[in-house]
């Protein structure tokens, strides 16, 4: 598993830079810088993974209360100093450099859950307040994304901190029970949405439910999104040759819209064959999961393959306008340093997990 799950991380993120560099081409020169930096930070992540590798994975048991405790820090410290970006503030600025802490917040939920529920895992020894006590510990970080405001990435820790629990506790009357909390949920949420959501937010899901209510403002991103996957057909237009693209239609087409981009001049075929290999990434995830040499690296290696999977799930489903834009970025192909970086990270903590499931 180990040299395969490389290789496909960086198989997709030439294609991101492909992708990227074709979304930026409009742009002329200051679109290059796009594609420049997205190198410099692949490179960073690779030299991350390199170095993570020389340590035994069992190093983040000893220090996840410390991981978690510093990114809870850093979200704390985005809510007091954080840049204002687009409305939201959701990165810190170090010089020249900024990055994005709630897009590591999700590893360091998946630590910390892994070193919660190590003890008996599979073994339906956990007591409903012991899985109360895990949802806590992912609701910390999950609210200090929520009011920066990020619904996006607060909704992505939340599903994957379920997901992680789920796959722990493997008890039938567990999952009855955290089934009807999240069941129970949803009519509270509902009765009390208009005061939880903001204006945009609430805007995003009205427009996902109909986008040709606004098909100039709101429903813009969905619509042109659809536009440019349905004119793609069976091969695409071909690189650098999508008009939705071209001629600047698309909006955040860098970031959050890859896929459209990737649908529109790679056509059908194209978009399978990404898919593929995200879904071959994902089956070698549980694989690494299914042979690990202990519950922390099972539950640490089903985390990271949930990071992942969910990701692609949302993101393609949100740019195909199945789900409300929420601003989920697509792993490996979209542009950003920080989500490059805990996705080389994610896959790196695979590949320990595996090496080493013969060591005692």
């Amino acid at each position: 598993m180990k040299l395969p799950l490389i290789f496909l991380s960086m198989v997709l993120s030439g294609i991101g830079l492909a992708l990227i560099f074709s979304a930026t081409a409009p742009m002329g020169e200051a679109g290059r810088s796009f594609v420049i930096r997205q190198m410099t930070w692949c490179s960073l992540g690779l030299v991350l993974m390199a170095v993570f590798l020389l340590f035994d994975y069992r190093i983040l048991e000893r220090w996840a209360l410390w991981i978690y405790i510093i990114v809870v820090a850093a979200l704390i410290a985005v809510w007091a100093v954080g840049k204002v970006t687009a409305g939201s503030r959701r990165w810190i600025e170090i010089g020249m450099m900024r990055f994005q802490p709630s897009e590591f917040a999700k590893l360091a939920v998946v630590i910390i859950l892994a070193k919660c529920f190590q003890n008996g895992a599979g073994k339906a020894g956990y007591r409903w307040i012991e899985v109360a006590q895990g949802l806590m510990l992912a609701a910390v970080p999950m609210v200090l994304v929520l009011i920066q405001p990020d619904l996006g990435t607060a909704g992505v820790i939340f599903i994957i901190a379920v997901s992680v629990i789920l796959f722990a506790v493997a008890d039938k009357r567990i999952l009855v029970w955290a089934g009807g909390v999240v069941l129970g949920l949803i009519p509270i949420l509902l009765l009390v949405g208009d005061r939880l959501l903001l204006d945009y937010q609430r805007k995003r899901i009205l427009t996902f439910l109909n986008p040709d209510s606004d098909p100039l403002g709101a429903g813009y991103h969905i619509l042109q999104s659809q536009i440019a996957i349905g004119s793609g057909g069976i091969l695409g237009k071909g690189f650098l040759k999508g008009t939705q693209n071209q001629l600047m239609f698309l909006p955040v087409k860098h970031t959050d819209f890859i896929f459209s981009i990737l649908a529109e001049e790679w056509g059908f075929v194209g978009s399978f064959a990404v898919l593929l290999l995200f879904t071959i990434m994902f089956f070698m995830g549980l694989g690494v999961a299914g042979k690990a040499r202990d519950s922390f690296g099972a539950i640490l290696a089903f985390g990271c393959t949930a990071v992942l999977f969910w990701h692609v799930v949302i993101n393609v489903a949100m740019v195909m306008g199945l789900l409300p834009v929420v601003g989920v970025p697509l792993i490996f192909l979209s542009y950003g340093g920080s989500s490059l970086l805990a996705s080389f990270l994610a896959i790196a903590i695979l590949v320990n997990v595996s090496m080493r499931r013969f060591s005692y």
